[in-house]
């Protein structure tokens, strides 16, 4: 069973390699406390969890966003892509190449084959460890970037297809719709399957739900600290960033925590099981890899909090794919008094990562520590 939560029903990831933030936090919300996505980012940050760039949620147990997945096997992953992977000594690049199409069934065989299935490990750090030591070897199928959702049509609670936040004004004021940023998209692991080192589009937010299957593991740079691991990467692939400044949007870099160690970049660690979401931060660089066949289905959203960091990305020059969206929208809504300081050029303020999201001064938990952790053994299924 795991850690019980310190109070409030939120546990804290043990053995941080970051002793600035307060580590990666996991939430337990109750039912009630579910029903409102927006109310609920913003309560986790009142508790401090954007600092460390990333934190679980583990849903009500009666929460289901599917009523069976028994029926998915047709579906079909246009796009798969095969991870090759090149370097050594902790520090690689990865090419993806696009194979035809299959269904998840078709996966789902490949995924499960004497060729590509899990190793045999009795602890995550053995996992990790393997991971590491083949990550160049026999280049995995990634069912990576397919456009659609898995949760069932009448379900309102956190619904990676309507999480109703400002980044909804983009399509509602313009009518543009972005894959995978402000619609959803879904990934079909394997052992090995990878994403590397990155930030999301415009440094917003991300969800990310495990529907089902094998656990995914992640490592996560707080925000605070991105721009070390942005020099660190510069330096060790200076060909990469002379031809693009941003180079890591490229998701082609893979920097292994024994170099981060090394180096003193802070990191954490966190493993995300079926059934559980994972929520990232603004300009918080992310990487992880798949521990077996699993699906996952994730979109982007923003706060209020966000508008300063859309203002100040960093992006790709030298792709003509990459998603760029305008702010004019959002300072004119939400910064009216800085409107035309902003269109002059004029708007430069340094970001605070360590301040919660404006939204976070409404929040107000209600529960007592008693009987969180009430829900939290509910959770568990312990009778009491």
């Amino acid at each position: 069973m795991q850690e019980p939560p310190s109070s409030f029903g939120i546990t804290m990831e043990v053995g941080s390699q970051n002793h600035g933030s307060k580590g990666i936090m996991t939430f337990y919300p109750t039912a009630e406390e579910f029903k409102n996505f927006t109310r609920y980012v913003a309560y986790i940050e009142s508790q401090g969890a954007h600092k460390a760039g990333l934190a679980k949620i583990v849903p009500p147990k009666e929460w289901k966003p599917r009523s069976s997945y028994d029926n998915i096997d047709d579906l079909v992953i246009p796009a798969p892509i095969q991870q090759v992977v090149t370097g050594q000594s902790g520090l690689f690049t990865q090419y993806n190449i696009q194979k035809k199409s299959m269904t998840v069934r078709d996966f789902r065989k490949i995924a499960n084959s004497d060729k590509f299935c899990s190793p045999h490990y009795d602890d995550f750090e053995e996992l990790e460890r393997k991971y590491w030591k083949n990550v160049t070897f026999n280049p995995p199928i990634y069912g990576a970037d397919v456009n659609g959702t898995l949760y069932d049509p009448g379900v309102k609670e956190w619904n990676i297809c309507h999480l109703d936040t400002i980044l909804d004004t983009v399509e509602h004021d313009s009518g543009i719709t972005i894959e995978g940023v402000n619609t959803p998209y879904l990934y079909f692991g394997m052992w090995k399957t990878t994403f590397a080192w990155h930030t999301e589009d415009m440094d917003l937010y991300s969800i990310n739900y495990l529907h089902f299957g094998e656990p995914k593991s992640w490592y996560c740079v707080p925000p605070e600290h991105g721009k070390r691991l942005e020099r660190l990467a510069k330096g060790f692939f200076p060909g990469s960033s002379q031809n693009c400044e941003a180079f890591l949007r490229h998701k082609m870099t893979l920097i292994s925590p024994s170099i981060l160690k090394k180096f003193g970049i802070p990191f954490e660690k966190i493993t995300q099981e079926a059934g559980e979401f994972m929520i990232t931060f603004p300009y918080a660089y992310h990487a992880g890899f798949n521990h077996g066949f699993n699906c996952a289905e994730s979109t982007n959203f923003a706060t209020e909090r966000w508008i300063e960091y859309g203002k100040q990305a960093v992006l790709c020059s030298c792709r003509k794919d990459m998603v760029k969206i305008s702010m004019d929208v959002f300072v004119r809504k939400f910064q009216p008094d800085r409107y035309e300081q902003w269109l002059a050029g004029r708007d430069m303020v340094p970001i605070n990562h360590s301040r919660p999201t404006p939204e976070a001064k409404d929040t107000n938990p209600v529960q007592c520590p008693t009987h969180r952790f009430s829900l939290y053994l509910q959770h568990q299924g312990v009778k009491y």
